[in-house]
């Protein structure tokens, strides 16, 4: 397995959605029957609203004209 393929979500970080758009991820949570995972977090945009997305979904790819993109990219600021 390559370090491309072991991507995690950072509590506290930001990330750009492949369409532009910021977002601060504020917590990892488990549905409380499946236990899935869900990223919780916020647009830095608009009227801020709490969202959540399957984990999986938000650490999945994304064909963008016809090349693979990562849905969330965290943006680094180190």
């Amino acid at each position: 397995m390559t370090q491309e393929n072991v991507r995690e979500v950072r509590v506290g970080s930001r990330y750009r959605h492949f369409k532009g758009n910021e977002y601060l991820v504020l917590h990892v949570a488990k549905h409380s029957e499946t236990m899935e995972e869900y990223v919780v977090y916020q647009p830095l945009y608009g009227e801020r609203g709490i969202w959540i997305r399957p984990l999986s979904m938000f650490l999945d790819k994304k064909e963008v004209d016809g090349v693979l993109v990562h849905r969330f990219e965290e943006i680094d600021e180190r």
